[in-house]
This record gives C-alpha cells, structure tokens and sequence, in this order.
C-alpha cells in the first residue's frame, strides 16, 4: 500500500498537473456519461440506420476528448502540439444522419467538460440535455406531415413518359412534377416525379395503374422520401 502511495506521488511530480486518482475519476465519470448518452441516442433513435458501433464511438469519443483535455490543461505548447497530432486524421465515413454530428459534438463537450475537471457542470449538462433529447423524441417536436411521394417509374424509350402518364395522374394524384427524365439502356429510360396523391387512393391502386401504361416495367413509390439517400 506505500508503494502504491509512493508511485502515486511520483507521478503527481512527474505531472505536476493531475494525479492517478484524477485520471481515474476523468476516465470513470466520462465513461458513464458518455455511455448514458448513447443509450439516450439508441433509445431516441428512429429509421432504420442505426449503428452500434456509432453509439460506441460516442462513448470512446467522450473518453479521448476527457483525457486530451486533462493533457492539455492549462499548457499551451501541449494543446498545440496535440492540434498537429490530431490535424492528421482523415474521416472518410459520412454521417448518414444529421442528428448524429450533434450527438458527437455533444460527446466533446462532455468530456471537455470532465477532462477540465467540471464534474457537476457535466453531470448537470448531461441530464438536462438528455431530457431534451427524450421530451423531443416523446412529443415528435418539429416534426411534418409529409404528402409528397417519390415515383420512379420505367418506359421503353419508345413512348413519351408524360403523354402516358397523363390520364393516370388525372385520375389519381392532385399534384405532380416532373424531377429528372434518365436513359438507362438502349431499351429503357426512367422517369422520376413527385407526386401528391389525392384523398383516399391507396399506393397500389396508384402503381396498379402505372403499370398498366408501363407495360408492366419498373415503379417505385418512396414514401418518406426527405429520409431516403437518393
């Protein structure tokens, strides 16, 4: 137990900035934090894009950020010695959701916050915004009724997409736009609209009917297309 005192010391003189039992309670108090958020962000979650190894990146994130903010400390030759360390990392994976960068900055705050020693500023950062996070989710703050549908549908380049499709969409959409017109073979061209369906047509009466005057090719309707990678 003495030898363990004395290492401990050696390493506050060889710092002179932090102890071990500080290392550990950055480390300790960043890692809960860190791995409650991700549990708020798995919980909150909608789609169908989740990732376990993002909510375990959180998690890791809050912890490096911790203890290159206890690194630092107060030393500015440190912080920028650290900025050129870090300066080489490349990220090549997107973030396929918005909401995602807010969970990493949040992460960093975090753990800037602990790795600078604010306990209770972090603990009390980490339940008010994990309330909000939750109470947004809960109540489906901001959200919109979205009517718009994405049709993609496939012609033989012998026939003029509009001219066909014309008495299907008087019948069965209120309102419609023509987005892009592609030639994909030496057979085939698709056609990608938007479209309003009108009250009570049903998806597969809509597509029955396309199909009718697609001679039976391809048609897709996106439903929820502002969450679709197009």
């Amino acid at each position: 137990m003495d030898e363990l005192i004395q290492e401990m010391e050696r390493f506050k003189d060889a710092t002179s900035v932090f102890t071990l039992t500080d290392v550990a309670i950055v480390l300790g108090l960043s890692f809960v934090l860190s791995l409650w958020f991700g549990f708020i962000y798995r919980f909150t979650h909608r789609g169908t894009s989740y990732s376990q190894s993002f909510a375990q990146t959180l998690v890791l994130m809050g912890m490096v950020t911790a203890l290159i903010m206890l690194i630092i400390g107060s030393n500015v030759a440190r912080a920028f010695s650290l900025i050129g360390a870090l300066s080489v990392i490349r990220f090549r994976n997107a973030v396929k959701e918005t909401r995602d960068v807010g969970f990493m900055f949040l992460a960093m705050a975090i753990g800037m916050a602990v790795g600078t020693r604010f306990y209770m500023l972090a603990v009390f950062a980490s339940l008010v915004m994990s309330g909000v996070l939750v109470l947004m989710a809960k109540l489906d703050l901001l959200a919109k009724h979205v009517v718009e549908r994405l049709l993609r549908v496939r012609f033989p380049v012998a026939k003029d997409v509009e001219v066909a499709l014309e008495p299907v969409f008087r019948q069965y959409v209120s309102d419609q736009r023509l987005v892009a017109l592609e030639r994909i073979s030496s057979e085939q061209q698709e056609a990608v609209y938007t479209v309003v369906l009108k009250n009570k047509v049903t998806p597969q009466a809509f597509l029955s009917a396309i199909q009718q005057v697609n001679d039976n090719n391809k048609a897709v309707l996106v439903i929820g297309q502002q969450e679709v990678d197009l």
